[in-house]
């Protein structure tokens, strides 16, 4: 998702008088149809020439794709929302719901106080460890500036704000049922505004990463999805299990209040990564761009197919019965692992990553367990574990990349998000508590955080 990936446009090829455009479109129209009389008649009959887009369609066409996949995008945060609730307890879904519409509005202030200039503040200096801290400029007070960007500054400031939101959304179903309210969003903020764009800045902002080490991550399988999953491991350690979770050395089942919704949410999260991988192109003003976003479409929801056909293939293998939740995460674990690089792999090799994610959800799941790690929902698993995936077949179908490059920048990403995280986590532990009491916990966080419940009726 780096920026470079369009030419900078020329003010002066923009600014034309509608007379000559007006007879721009005369002349087209006039050569369409003689060319299409000499065509028929075969007599002059040659290769054709592939179209050109005018500059000015083709920032149309840029600012479009940017807009259209960031409201896409933008709705995730529902499929998350949905997904969550769909495995929480009935006495915690309101509470989920909360978090979810909170994290995603911080997301978007802490984007525009710091998050975005410390993500591309590099782009200057090619190299950094950081960029700028101040707030996003805004609205442009020049077309010409606009211009010559070749997409509207609005549009990509919007594109980058909802992936921001995304990473913040999988420490949410993580942490779920027992951790507070306020030292969540606190985090939030701190994940939003500092944690992510400086990690973003490494890659997406050309920094020391991608300048030295030729790192490559498309769309975000380590800088947004194992970024989250850091973060929330680094919480989930530090907070602890849900109390009776894991008692004289047995697992006890918790399940959530609603499979249909965590279903419906998996569905809603597949649709959004369709803006998620396909606006990563960043632009659509070619005909190469527009083949682009198409094999991308066709590339990430292949991948989402393999992992939901091996996970309903080895739960069923493995533990004699088909495993709905594990299943639901096979489709987010093939996701995550195609996001590093949607567009280079032939469809098999998609296919095959999907299916190494399906693997990953199936074995890592239970594993956690066995640690004792409660991950509520499996976005470690389905988030981190396959975001490293993700990011180290990248050089198997992209021979711009390379395994030591991509080993170094999963290695300073995941050590720098956890390490920052975990001390983020410890103040808050020590200072405001991050953890509900078990008599809260055991009523339920509707009640204790909010005074309401999510299903009154039920109660």
């Amino acid at each position: 998702m780096m920026k470079d990936k369009i030419t900078p446009l020329k003010c002066e090829e923009i600014k034309k008088s509608s007379a000559m455009t007006q007879m721009a479109r005369a002349g087209g129209l006039a050569l369409v149809g003689f060319s299409g009389l000499v065509l028929a008649d075969g007599a002059m009959a040659q290769e054709a020439s592939t179209p050109v887009a005018s500059p000015a369609s083709a920032f149309v066409f840029n600012t479009t794709l940017f807009l259209i996949s960031g409201m896409v995008v933008m709705f995730m945060a529902a499929g998350f929302c949905m997904l969550e609730v769909g495995l929480v307890r009935s006495k915690n879904a309101a509470t989920i719901c909360l978090k979810n519409i909170a994290l995603y509005s911080i997301a978007g202030i802490m984007v525009w106080v710091t998050g975005y200039n410390l993500i591309y503040g590099n782009a200057g200096t090619p190299g950094g460890f950081i960029g700028t801290f101040g707030f996003w400029g805004g609205f442009s007070t020049s077309t010409a500036d606009e211009i010559s960007t070749g997409y509207a500054a609005s549009s990509d400031w919007y594109f980058q704000m909802v992936f921001v939101a995304t990473a913040a959304s999988i420490v949410s179903g993580t942490l779920a049922e027992r951790i507070k309210l306020f030292p969540f969003l606190i985090f939030v903020a701190i994940l939003t505004g500092f944690i992510y764009p400086i990690q973003a800045s490494w890659e997406w902002g050309k920094g020391w990463l991608d300048a030295n080490f030729g790192f490559s991550d498309f769309a975000g399988s380590t800088l947004v999805h194992s970024t989250g999953g850091w973060a929330a491991l680094a919480g989930a350690i530090l907070l602890g299990p849900r109390t009776g979770k894991y008692v004289s050395g047995k697992i006890a089942p918790m399940p959530g209040s609603s499979l249909p919704l965590a279903t419906l949410g998996v569905f809603i999260l597949w649709l959004g990564w369709f803006g998620f991988n396909g606006g990563s192109q960043l632009a659509l003003g070619t005909i190469d761009d527009a083949i682009a976003v198409a094999r991308i479409f066709v590339n990430t929801n292949m991948a989402a197919c393999s992992g939901v056909v091996t996970t309903i293939l080895l739960t069923q293998l493995f533990f004699k019965k088909v495993d709905l939740t594990i299943v639901l995460n096979g489709a987010i674990g093939g996701l995550v692992a195609i996001t590093a690089e949607p567009l280079a792999p032939q469809i098999w090799q998609a296919v095959l990553f999907g299916a190494m994610g399906g693997v990953i959800v199936t074995f890592s799941i239970p594993l956690l367990d066995k640690f004792k790690i409660d991950d509520v929902v499996g976005a470690i698993p389905a988030h981190l574990f396959c975001g490293i995936l993700g990011t180290m077949v990248v050089p198997f179908s992209n021979g711009d990349a390379s395994f030591f490059g991509q080993f170094v920048g999963v290695a300073a990403i995941g050590a720098f998000v956890f390490a920052v995280s975990f001390v983020v986590w410890t103040i808050l532990k020590m200072t405001l508590g991050i953890r509900a009491s078990e008599e809260d916990e055991m009523n339920g966080l509707d009640k204790t955080e909010l005074g309401l419940e999510a299903y009154p009726e039920f109660g």
